[in-house]
């Protein structure tokens, strides 16, 4: 996209957008560059289940594959680890949302929530991708507490508490076909529950997990609610065909039914997205379609979702930021 060059003064070198391990870690670095970084934190929301400031990671109660965490931690106090690191050199951080993005020319204009225009010369985005959830109260309230529901079987299928226990996924894509050949590792049952009575995930990811012995799918059938006050203890379904209801024993459940990413914002900015709304970049860069503006972590992720390829990549946008305002001169 071509811009026009202004040499005008910005209010900011560099802003970043979000507050996950993308955005801390971008932030530390540019920090310690002298870049002097502001981060646009968000405000809570609820979209059915929260999206709070921190990311995915503040719905994690125990991180245990974090490096440098030997005994784990939670996602809540990772992240205010993070943003006590990346405040230590000059940070500075504001509870708003960006609400809109003007990139037509530098220094790009962004609208804040608090209903002021500022301006910067380099943004890296890093606002994430929220899981996306049946919006049921107990599916959102066990989530929540760390229950047994979750969004993510690499983040927590290894668990003690789901070791050796029935556990269910629900889903029908490739998202979730990678959760129950994950799970089938450490379950006793992984039990599918799909809504149709054909998988659209790929014909290989299905006999991947059709495969596994203690792989059982549960066709034509809803969920409608989860039992269990402080763990899952099983959840109720209903036959789609026949409108039975029934109940099922099991000790955890994983929601596989995709990923949003927070691109709404800037949907109309311009920049290169695929058609689920992830960023593009080349490979092995933040780089965006347009100079200046960087990526980093789930928002240009829709494969590996995971902490520390977040903050690896948020490391990668503050780089190439700094290197870009160098050769700007700015």
């Amino acid at each position: 996209m071509s811009q026009d060059h202004s040499s005008q003064e910005a209010d900011h070198k560099l802003v970043i957008i979000g507050s996950g391990p993308a955005g801390w870690t971008a932030a530390i670095y540019a920090a310690r560059a002298n870049l002097e970084p502001l981060v646009y934190v968000g405000v809570p929301k609820q979209n059915p289940a929260p999206v709070l400031p921190g990311g995915q990671l503040m719905l994690t109660t125990d991180v245990e594959n974090y490096p440098g965490y030997p005994d784990g931690v939670g996602g809540p106090e990772m992240m205010q680890d993070f943003q006590k690191q990346a405040e230590r050199f000059g940070t500075k951080v504001l509870m708003q949302d960006i609400e809109s993005c003007d990139f037509s020319q530098r220094p790009f204009r962004l609208k804040t929530s608090g209903g002021d225009e500022i301006t910067a010369h380099a943004v890296i985005i890093a606002t994430g991708a929220t899981a996306n959830w049946l919006g049921l109260e107990n599916e959102l309230r066990l989530a929540q507490i760390g229950g047994g529901v979750s969004a993510c079987a690499v983040c927590d299928g290894a668990l003690p508490m789901f070791r050796d226990q029935p556990l269910a996924v629900v889903g029908g894509g490739d998202t979730a076909m990678e959760e129950a050949h994950y799970l089938a590792k450490f379950a006793s049952t992984v039990y599918i529950i799909h809504r149709r009575d054909e998988f659209r995930a790929s014909k290989t990811m299905q006999e991947r997990v059709l495969k596994q012995d203690n792989v059982e799918v549960l066709w034509n059938k809803v969920l409608l609610d989860v039992h269990g006050e402080e763990k899952v203890t099983g959840v109720r379904l209903k036959d789609t065909q026949t409108d039975e209801e029934s109940d099922l024993d099991v000790k955890g459940l994983f929601i596989a039914i995709g990923h949003t990413p927070a691109t709404q914002f800037i949907k109309d900015a311009g920049l290169d997205m695929d058609e689920a709304g992830y960023l593009v970049l080349p490979t092995r860069s933040s780089r965006t379609n347009i100079e200046g503006v960087f990526a980093a972590g789930d928002v240009a992720d829709a494969e590996y979702r995971q902490a520390v390829t977040a903050a690896g990549m948020g490391c990668q946008a503050a780089i190439d930021a700094e290197r870009w305002l160098g050769e700007q001169d700015l």
